[in-house]
């Protein structure tokens, strides 16, 4: 039997509003909020705006990380939840962030992440 350490969500949203993505601060506050939202725990936060355009940034959590790689002239980002245990939930951080970026359309990839 397989005991499962954690949930990683390996994502793509398309149809971004592009000047939400290309808005490091934006993306920042939005992610920051995610953890809250998903009730992890943040430990340290690095974001990157590049030129002419893009934004990437990860959030360490106590339970893993939180990351996003924008392309605001493609109206996609690529996004990666990654929480241990059972108290912090991937999903409800997803769906914020779906939901402040505009997303129109969404793939996930879910890990069930542990030991065999």
């Amino acid at each position: 039997m397989r005991k499962e350490l954690g949930k990683h969500l390996i994502v793509e949203v398309e149809g971004c509003d592009p000047k939400k993505l290309d808005d490091m601060k934006f993306v920042e506050e939005v992610l920051v909020a995610a953890c809250e939202k998903a009730k992890a725990t943040m430990v340290s936060k690095a974001f990157h705006k590049f030129n002419p355009q893009g934004v990437t940034g990860i959030i360490l959590l106590a339970e893993s990380h939180i990351s996003v790689h924008t392309w605001p002239e493609h109206r996609y980002a690529a996004i990666d939840i990654f929480t241990c245990g059972s108290t912090a939930d991937p999903w409800a951080a997803l769906e914020y962030i779906k939901e402040k970026l505009n997303a129109k359309k969404m793939s996930v990839i879910e890990l069930r992440r542990g030991l065999t």
